[in-house]
């Protein structure tokens, strides 16, 4: 994935998208560091330093942190290789951090509960300065497109482009599946497996790390959140010492 990821067409690639969440990111940064759960190519993380806040990122990829030290200014974001449930930065170095945040999806390559508890856990006690925050952009399932006895929802259809979300209700497992053909027939196919969490199970998950909600947004436009998003973007506190 990481040799096409920048490629990617999706509206959370464009210039005024990314320039909308660096804006909102850094204000929530208040001037202090802040830490990118799997940071891969530097798609915010980059943006996000030459408005001036000091960016660390955790990432599980190696292929996504070359990709991020072959950008411009790529050298400058340091980089903690591992498991971003559980691994920690060097706070000694690194933090602890104003502001730490997964950005579009990324919560949900953690594909078990427990993982995704341990991951706001670390984040929280670990990793967040009192008072700090953070913020989680993840989208709510479209299962209300399902048609009864199904399980699939296409997203995206075209001459030589097909994708769809296979979801598992019962386990909160899911599978986007790609399939692309070239004009000489040849094709290409990949599986990319998340779990969904619905945005009421955040909440829950952030208790025992003691975060509190200070905002849920519909996303980075900061609008309402309401029965009809699709994506969701709640910002939690952790309380001063």
């Amino acid at each position: 994935m990481a040799e096409r990821y920048d490629e990617s067409s999706g509206p959370e690639f464009r210039a005024d998208a990314i320039a909308r969440t660096v804006d909102v990111l850094a204000e929530l940064a208040g001037g202090g560091k802040a830490l990118e759960l799997g940071v891969g190519t530097g798609r915010i993380a980059l943006p996000l330093a030459r408005r001036g806040v000091p960016v660390h990122g955790i990432e599980p990829s190696r292929a996504m942190v070359r990709r991020l030290r072959a950008e411009p200014g790529g050298e400058s974001i340091g980089v903690t290789l591992g498991d971003f449930a559980t691994a920690q930065a060097d706070l000694t170095a690194d933090g602890p951090f104003a502001l730490v945040f997964p950005v579009f999806r990324t919560l949900m390559n953690l594909t078990g509960q427990e993982a995704q508890v341990a991951c706001f856990r670390t984040a929280a006690a670990a990793h967040l300065a009192p008072g700090g925050r953070f913020p989680v952009e993840a989208m709510v399932p479209e299962l209300r497109k399902i048609p009864a006895g199904q399980n699939t929802v296409p997203f995206r259809t075209g001459p030589g482009e097909w994708a769809c979300t296979a979801y598992d209700t019962v386990t909160q497992d899911a599978t986007c599946h790609y399939l692309q053909v070239i004009p000489d027939g040849r094709g290409t196919a990949r599986t990319v497996p998340f779990r969904y969490a619905w945005p009421a199970e955040p909440d829950l998950m952030t208790r025992p790390a003691g975060l509190r909600l200070r905002d849920r947004w519909d996303g980075w436009t900061r609008a309402p959140f309401t029965e009809h998003s699709t994506q969701h973007v709640p910002v939690r506190e952790k309380p001063p010492a």
